[in-house]
């Protein structure tokens, strides 16, 4: 794996074999938003990059979403985006910890959840990700419209986490399908 692949905080959908051009289309936005760092790779997996920026990728996405709105056109190549907060080893043990700790600091006593798991190149399973987190908050679970998402993307040797609300999961191809706000 590339050594960017250790610190990055947004991954990117695209069509196989677009990856490159998918890079260039976030990298352009990114510098819009005035990045000083923009850092772009592949990950080995069609349709899948990985970015390190200095900005903030909540608000990369709030900002991505308003562009999708008014000019979706403009993405011809990103299907989906996913901020990811921390990277850590893809141990279930090391996810557990670093994901109670932020739950500690982001979920509210009364905030619903789900968890929410890709696996990619990995023997660990999804179940045993969920296994891993769920038992160990006291928050009630919800399904279908929780009000934060525990997002773990498992790539290869690396997990991204995240604990976000369900609107900064940004599908663009939703979007695009639906003609209006997601």
């Amino acid at each position: 794996m590339t050594p960017l692949l250790r610190r990055f905080n947004l991954i990117v959908s695209t069509y196989r074999n677009r990856e490159d051009e998918c890079i260039s289309e976030i990298w352009y936005f990114l510098n819009e938003f005035g990045a000083r760092v923009v850092e772009a790779s592949r990950t080995g997996l069609p349709g899948l990059v990985v970015i390190n920026t200095d900005l903030n990728p909540l608000d990369v996405i709030d900002r991505m979403r308003e562009i999708a709105e008014k000019r979706p056109w403009e993405f011809q190549y990103a299907l989906k985006i996913v901020p990811i907060e921390v990277v850590v080893k893809a141990d279930l043990e090391e996810i557990r910890k670093t994901v109670l700790e932020m739950c500690n600091k982001r979920l509210k006593k009364d905030d619903t959840y789900m968890v929410d798991a890709n696996i990619r190149l990995s023997d660990i399973s999804r179940r045993e990700v969920i296994e891993a987190i769920a038992p160990y908050i006291s928050n009630k679970v919800d399904l279908t419209k929780p009000m934060k998402v525990i997002r773990v993307e498992i790539i290869g040797d690396l997990a991204g986490l995240s604990i976000i609300e369900p609107k900064y999961i940004l599908s663009i191809a939703k979007m695009k399908r639906r003609g209006r706000r997601v």
